[in-house]
């Protein structure tokens, strides 16, 4: 594993925070030079610990209003039939996210749309068409308050585990 230090977490967490900052805005931020900061850059992106640099747009400015959780199940799970299924996921532009997973589905997919008829469209037109789906489960999103918040680096810094384990989570709603 890579070792990180402080400067290292420090420039991660100002990355996260603007993917699009100069070596200067970082170097400010995380208080070392702006050549410093090229050379770890350079090495973290090496390392593929930066994976890379991309621009997140507003899917409900472009007009993709409907955000929808799939959890689809295949039929079996041979070699050639999730091969195949993996092979037209990637096909699938509305397909944003798709993960193998245990419980209930075989694979989770986040999906956006337009509207509730593009969904429609897309899930009986084209994904229950994919070789190997059996049956598919969906939970349309009615209310977004967090999305690709950034990765936590406390345990890269060894920050321990909170003594209670209510520290940090949100109360419950007291109803009356």
């Amino acid at each position: 594993m890579l070792s990180l230090d402080s400067y290292d977490l420090a420039l991660l967490d100002a990355l996260q925070g603007d993917g699009r900052a100069t070596h200067q805005q970082l170097a400010d931020r995380v208080h070392l030079s702006p050549s410093q900061i090229g050379r770890r850059l350079a090495r973290l992106e090496t390392a593929g610990v930066i994976e890379g640099y991309r621009v997140v747009l507003s899917p409900a400015v472009l007009g993709l209003g409907v955000t929808v959780f799939v959890g689809v199940k295949l039929a079996h799970h041979g070699d050639t039939i999730i091969e195949a299924f993996r092979e037209q996921v990637m096909l699938l532009e509305e397909v944003q996210e798709c993960y193998a997973v245990a419980g209930e589905a075989d694979y989770l997919l986040r999906v956006v749309v337009p509207d509730l008829p593009a969904l429609s469209a897309f899930m009986m037109k084209r994904l229950m068409r994919v070789p190997g789906v059996d049956s598919v489960r969906s939970n349309i999103v009615l209310t977004a308050f967090k999305r690709d918040g950034p990765l936590p680096l406390g345990h890269l810094r060894g920050a321990a585990p909170p003594s209670d384990p209510h520290d940090g989570a949100i109360p419950p709603k007291r109803l009356g």
